[in-house]
């Protein structure tokens, strides 16, 4: 999206015609045509597009979103200021890398994620900036202003879910993810972490009558994180890798939940504790070997029509 967002900038900020901006870059109509369309385009024109747009260290997306470069700032101080309150009242023991990382990047791929996820959910990004939530990015003593602002208030809210959420992926999930054995580069697996902000989103309480398009945004999250941890749980287990928590919880569970196990975990409580999956699967392995090896042997022994299986001996007491 980047390409067709830094050209519809600049030609805003020059105030051309896409010939003009053409002649501008020394390129052709017909290739602002294309990078208007959503084509890739190089390092280089991406920094004479943005230098055009006036853009600085500023998300071409994140511009076109908030309506504005002043706009775009405000929000990336107030989602910065969001982080960094959740982050700091985090409790599972793991620092929450989406939250403390590319903070100062070009990329600003927390404050991209944070307002995909908005839309995702059916919340549109509000224009111009909320002129009460200003003394919040200004002024740390101002909490109290996001508690009163329902889209700051729901920020706040999905960067906790992540605290939780990404406590129990870094506890329990990440090392898979990136073991070598495994080899998960260009899997399903491999895109996990990018879903982590959607699937703690989709864990919060929120009225879907205000937001209606909550629940089929909740159910697709879900369906697809399966998938992934789904796949992720196959290859583990073909590579005899033993699981130290039910992996499928990072889903199903609340994010609440999620918090408490990754703290256990981070606190040594399951260090010697392997998920009972592990023991169910061997167990199952064997139980598949005699179904298949017992009658082959009865059979052998020529009792298969006087063989009967007592299976009082098999109930507990």
């Amino acid at each position: 999206m980047k390409s067709s967002s830094l050209v519809e900038l600049a030609l805003s900020a020059q105030g051309c015609t896409q010939k003009e901006l053409a002649l501008q870059l020394r390129v052709s109509p017909a290739q602002i045509s294309k990078w208007k369309k959503g084509e890739h385009i190089s390092f280089e024109m991406s920094k004479k597009l943005s230098e055009l747009a006036g853009l600085g260290d500023l998300d071409p997306d994140v511009v076109l979103l908030a309506g504005s470069k002043e706009d775009a700032k405000k929000w990336v101080q107030l989602i910065h200021y969001l982080a960094d309150l959740s982050e700091d009242s985090a409790e599972t023991g793991y620092h929450t890398a989406p939250l403390i990382e590319d903070l100062g990047d070009d990329n600003c791929s927390l404050f991209w994620n944070t307002f995909r996820v908005l839309q995702e959910m059916g919340i549109t990004i509000p224009r111009p900036f909320p002129k009460e939530l200003e003394a919040c990015i200004a002024d740390d003593d101002e909490d109290e202003v996001i508690w009163d602002n329902e889209i700051a208030s729901l920020i706040y809210d999905m960067f906790k879910s992540l605290t939780n959420v990404y406590g129990f992926y870094a506890a329990f999930v990440s090392d898979l993810v990136y073991d070598e054995e495994l080899d998960l580069i260009d899997t399903p697996a491999w895109e996990l972490d990018s879903e982590l902000l959607s699937l703690a989103a989709s864990k919060l309480d929120l009225d879907e009558s205000k937001i209606p398009g909550f629940s089929r945004f909740k159910n697709k999250v879900k369906s697809e994180v399966a998938k992934m941890v789904t796949y992720l749980k196959e290859r583990a287990f073909r590579a005899g890798i033993p699981l130290r928590a039910e992996l499928m919880d990072l889903v199903f569970d609340s994010h609440d939940e999620l918090g408490r196990a990754a703290e256990a975990h981070s606190l040594g409580f399951d260090q010697n504790r392997l998920h009972p999956d592990i023991y169910m699967n061997e167990l199952l392995t064997g139980m598949r070997v005699i179904h298949q090896v017992l009658p082959a042997l009865i059979k052998k022994l020529g009792i298969e029509d006087e063989f009967e299986l007592d299976t009082s001996e098999l109930r507990l007491g």
